[in-house]
């Protein structure tokens, strides 16, 4: 794996993180009441995401190990889902826009402060509890497993990266909580970033595709 393939991981993993989603909601949520909790609560959903990473690095290796055709058509399917996630992203954003309403669940200030220790079960439950990141990484991991490379290495490698970048951005946003509540509610700055990131996604998927299709 190069720093470049790295790098554009990276970039996909930041543009997902700033489109508003449930755990930026919780974060915000959980913050709202007492900042600590908040960045509590981003470290809990980034440890969370290292362990879908795991998962599904242990389920691609043994994958791999099995059949190379059976990798290969995870890899399209992978490449499918990603286009799907992108284009449905793109279409719910156009409608929303059309409806003049940003998307997105209100994240009211919580009755009782959550402690740290609540906050960062919050944030794992959270993410453990959502599907989604589990099948993320089982469509953009074969992506970037070399030939003949280590999945299970590689799987962690980009989890790791993807929980500091997601950290990262969620304790930023538990920190200016208020502010952050008011700006990603705009229905402008919604927009474009869903849009954004909805390109890149529907690109990568494109992407996987044609490489499962071609090896």
């Amino acid at each position: 794996m190069t720093i470049l393939s790295l790098l554009a991981f990276a970039g996909l993993c930041l543009l997902l993180s700033v489109t508003p989603g449930p755990d930026t909601f919780l974060v915000l949520r959980i913050a709202l009441g007492r900042a600590s909790a908040g960045v509590a609560a981003a470290a809990g959903s980034a440890a969370a995401s290292v362990a879908w990473a795991a998962l599904v690095g242990v389920g691609l290796a043994a994958i791999v190990e099995q059949s190379a055709e059976v990798f290969r058509w995870v890899k399209i399917a992978g490449g499918i889902y990603l286009v799907y996630l992108g284009v449905s992203s793109f279409l719910k954003t156009r409608k929303a826009a059309k409806a003049g309403l940003a998307e997105g669940p209100e994240a009211p200030a919580p009755e009782r402060p959550y402690s740290r220790w609540a906050g960062f079960a919050a944030g794992a439950l959270s993410t453990l509890l959502n599907p989604k990141v589990g099948l993320f990484y089982l469509a953009v991991v074969p992506q970037f497993i070399p030939h003949g490379g280590n999945t299970l290495a590689t799987a962690m490698v980009l989890g790791v990266l993807e929980a500091a970048i997601a950290f990262a951005y969620l304790a930023a946003v538990a920190a200016v909580a208020y502010k952050a509540m008011k700006w990603l509610r705009r229905p402008k700055v919604k927009t474009g970033l869903e849009r954004a990131s909805s390109g890149i996604i529907t690109a990568l998927g494109v992407g996987v595709m044609v490489s499962g299709a071609a090896s």
